[in-house]
């Protein structure tokens, strides 16, 4: 089975959750965009000029006719298929929605240095980045950190993940935002991250995933940048 996967060819973002899952399958995929003209043909699938649903933007999975964007969506058609959820409905349904807990952390992620609008650069919106961080760092991140260890805590497997036995698509998600929790904002992550022992543990865990280390050593990952959904401003970093 192989897969096209498309999303910007030089940046992490959203579509590095998908990447992960598509790594620890081993499935055999393409990142069209980082590859010769792969750009003109992702823009021509969001311009309409493919058979399949209409994506909005990437990222977005193409599995021969079938294209699923949206990275909760592509990872709940991923995750069955591969492994990476529990087969019963209600183990699915959990992953999906902590999937979308993962996509609001995100969003506030991003919107930390883009608190006005997406159309401006960050350097017009430099005052109301720092007090939108400021509340961020203070009251958003310990609430999403303290959900996830909480839930990692109840899992009756003891398993150290958040679902079940097994690595699920979630774990390796929650693994991508403390990843680019530490990346934006190091000396915040390194004051907090002692009160949230089983999120860390699971961090370590996923990094030393066979394919996952081998993913993250390769030159398949792309590195944490000013233009991605993670950004490190020192001046955001209290």
């Amino acid at each position: 089975m192989s897969y096209d996967f498309y999303y910007w060819p030089k940046i992490q973002g959203r579509g590095e959750f998908v990447r992960l899952a598509l790594e620890q399958m081993g499935a055999n995929y393409t990142d069209v965009a980082r590859k010769k003209g792969g750009m003109e043909k992702m823009r021509a699938i969001v311009a309409g000029d493919a058979v399949g649903a209409l994506p909005f933007a990437p990222p977005f999975l193409k599995d021969g006719d079938l294209i699923i964007a949206q990275v909760a969506n592509i990872l709940a058609y991923l995750g069955p298929r591969h492994g990476l959820v529990p087969a019963d409905e209600a183990n699915r349904i959990w992953a999906h929605q902590l999937q979308l807990t993962v996509t609001d952390l995100v969003q506030e992620s991003h919107d930390t240095h883009h608190p006005v609008s997406t159309a401006l650069y960050y350097e017009d919106q430099i005052e109301e980045a720092k007090r939108c961080t400021e509340r961020f760092l203070e009251l958003r991140v310990p609430k999403y950190l303290s959900y996830f260890e909480r839930v990692v805590a109840r899992n009756r497997y003891e398993s150290g993940t958040l679902i079940g036995a097994d690595i699920t698509y979630p774990d390796l998600s929650l693994f991508q935002c403390v990843a680019g929790l530490r990346f934006a904002f190091p000396n915040t992550m390194t004051r907090i991250e002692s009160d949230y022992p089983h999120v860390i543990a699971l961090h370590d865990k996923v990094i030393n995933l066979t394919n996952i280390a081998a993913y993250l050593t390769s030159e398949r990952r792309l590195s944490f940048n000013e233009y991605g959904v993670f950004r490190h401003y020192p001046e955001l970093d209290a």
